[in-house]
């Protein structure tokens, strides 16, 4: 469930950054400012979200990385499990094999 809370706090964040970046985008077209000045403040704005975007996707990265890295050790924690139940019962039925051969004999 906590999956599900944090993917649609990102995807509200994201929203908001988004309608906020238009918001922006628009305000800046519309300023009563030179071409020069207004282009200026439009690539200095797109190079801040730029970074921003850069953090955020870096971050989203290594969060990846971290649960692929707690599924991966999960996983691997399960085979082991599985390997160690697979080896007792084939002991169990080899033991028992010789049991009923020593008695069949």
């Amino acid at each position: 469930m906590s999956e599900n809370r944090g993917s649609t706090i990102l995807e509200v964040s994201l929203a908001f950054f988004l309608g906020g970046l238009i918001g922006a985008g628009i305000a800046l077209l519309y300023a009563p400012a030179a071409g020069v000045e207004t282009r200026k403040k439009v690539k200095e704005t797109t190079e801040r979200i730029r970074g921003r975007m850069m953090e955020g996707y870096e971050a989203a990265i290594e969060k990846a990385e971290e649960e692929a890295g707690v599924a991966k050790e999960y996983l691997g924690e399960k085979v082991s499990e599985v390997k160690a139940a697979y080896s007792a019962g084939r002991d169990a039925y080899i033991k028992e094999k010789e049991k009923y051969a020593q008695k069949a004999s």
